[in-house]
Parts: C-alpha cells; sequence; structure tokens
C-alpha cells in the first residue's frame, strides 16, 4: 500500500514535466516549425450562459465541424523561432507568449504557415469555448434545484435520470477547481507560468482557464442575440473589438471560468494575453 501511495505521488510530480516533454517532441526542430495539436470531433453544445453577465446570454445551440487547436498556448520559444523576436515583458521560453496585439499575430501566422506549409489560424469564438468545455466528451453535472427538491424524469421505475436542462459542465476548463487547471490571482504570485504545468481538460488541452487570455478571430458582439442554433458560426462581419477568451494569470476565479469574454482593440498589447493555434 505503501509503495502504491509513493507511485501515485511520483505520478503527480511527473505529469507536468511529462507535458512539458511530449510539447518539446512536438515543437523541437529548426525548419519546419512543428506544433502539437488536438483534433476535435464536431458536435453541439449549448454555448454562452442565460445566469452569467449580460455579454454571455443567451444559452444557445451551436453545431461544429471538425476542427484542430493547439494543446498549448504558443510560447515564447515557438514566437522567437518565426519573427526572430520575443516581444513578451516576462522572458521565459516555455513560456506563453505576450505583449502580442491581434495584428501582430496574423503577421505571425502568416510566416508560420509559409514555413510549415500548413493553414493555422485563430480559434472561433464557439470553436474555442466548445474546446475548452472539453468537446464531445465534456462531462455535465447537476447544478441546479427546483424548490429545493431535485429535477428528475422517471426513466423506468425505479430509475431516475437527471433533466437535460439541470445538468451544466465544469465552470473551469477541465476541473470543478480552478486551481488544478488553471494559474490566476488565487496563486500565480503575480506572474504568468510555463505552459502544461496545470492538468489538461478532457480534451488533453492545458491552460484554456488562466495563464494568459486568449484572442479569437471573432469581432466582438455585445451578446449572442438569438437562441436559434447556429452552425460554425464567425461572429458579425465588422466591430472595433475582438473577442479575448479563458482569463489570466492575473484574474479572478469569476474571470477564468469557459464561458468568460473580453473584448480589445487589435492594437492591444498587455503582459497577460497571449494565443494559441486553430486549424481546419
Amino acid at each position: 500500500m505503501t509503495r502504491f501511495l509513493f507511485a501515485l505521488l511520483m505520478m503527480s510530480f511527473l505529469q507536468p514535466a511529462m507535458a512539458q516533454r511530449k510539447y518539446n517532441a512536438a515543437g523541437t526542430g529548426d525548419s519546419p516549425t512543428q506544433i502539437y495539436m488536438v483534433k476535435v470531433q464536431g458536435g453541439e453544445f449549448d454555448m454562452g450562459s442565460d445566469d452569467d453577465a449580460a455579454d454571455r446570454k443567451p444559452a444557445h445551440t451551436v453545431k461544429l465541424k471538425d476542427f484542430s487547436i493547439g494543446a498549448y498556448e504558443v510560447t515564447q520559444e515557438l514566437w522567437d523561432k518565426v519573427m526572430g523576436s520575443n516581444p513578451s515583458s516576462h522572458q521565459c521560453y516555455d513560456c506563453p507568449v505576450t505583449d502580442v496585439s491581434w495584428n501582430d499575430i496574423q503577421k505571425f501566422i502568416e510566416k508560420l504557415n509559409d514555413q510549415t506549409g500548413k493553414h493555422y489560424r485563430l480559434p472561433t469564438e464557439a470553436e474555442w469555448e466548445y474546446a475548452a468545455r472539453g468537446g464531445s466528451k465534456e462531462v455535465l453535472v447537476k447544478t441546479r434545484e427546483r424548490g429545493g427538491i431535485d429535477v428528475f424524469l422517471d426513466a423506468e421505475p425505479n430509475q431516475k435520470v437527471m433533466m437535460e436542462k439541470d445538468k451544466d459542465g465544469k465552470k473551469y476548463s477541465g476541473k470543478r477547481l480552478p486551481q488544478d487547471v488553471a494559474w490566476y490571482d488565487g496563486n500565480s504570485k503575480g506572474r504568468l507560468h510555463a505552459i502544461g504545468r496545470k492538468k489538461p481538460n478532457e480534451l488533453g488541452l492545458y491552460d484554456m482557464s488562466g495563464n494568459v487570455e486568449e484572442w479569437c478571430t471573432d469581432w466582438y458582439a455585445v451578446n449572442y442575440g438569438s437562441k436559434n442554433t447556429v452552425e460554425n458560426p464567425q461572429g458579425p462581419a465588422s466591430g472595433n473589438a475582438h473577442v479575448v477568451r479563458g482569463g489570466s494569470w492575473a484574474s479572478s476565479k469569476d474571470e477564468i471560468v469557459v464561458t468568460y469574454r473580453a473584448a480589445y482593440l487589435p492594437g492591444t498589447r498587455s503582459n497577460a494575453l497571449g494565443f494559441r493555434l486553430a486549424e481546419d
């Protein structure tokens, strides 16, 4: 029993290092640059929330096709390899690149695609939230009660099943507790951290909650406008600011939930703002 507990303890220490090695194995090599991407099976999910801030309403069904998304936030090392410089105010090659605007990222992606022959891009806001929730592997749990009594439907005699509307996903990407998956103001010690040091979500994605806020490709809208089902939404056709998701090392635990949205002008740079890649 003692040996078993010791083995579990060692695995808890080794897991972040193993995650880092997996990234390094996928990201090494001078040319072409290789990036660790996770294939996400398309499907339906309920985007947004009727219980949160106005810009997250209304909750609505979104249908997405298959896509791929980076298992990690883009690092300072990768940015330097592609662009020949590191703009991040806190220098740490294994940490997410920061102090990059939406406009800067478009230039980075253009160069990266030229070097790799790929078609990388920023994720859409819908893709980001679907992936953060765990995609088709999202685990729904009972979150609501009505009149102090749990709401169930009778399926068969002596069997109870929760109603779908009384189920919800986890607030944070992968776990119920923020400290398990995220660097945020409660544990970051006022700085960003190396990628892959917290637990991944169900898809094997790291740091979807916290560490750095992540740019999405969409223009920002103040709300979702309609409860109607939409397929592969791209956001508004135009706007002044782009969507940012995920919260950062400087965010509160309420700002790193999977439904949280922010909006920044495309020229904005911040030491808490980065991105991850997507691909069709």
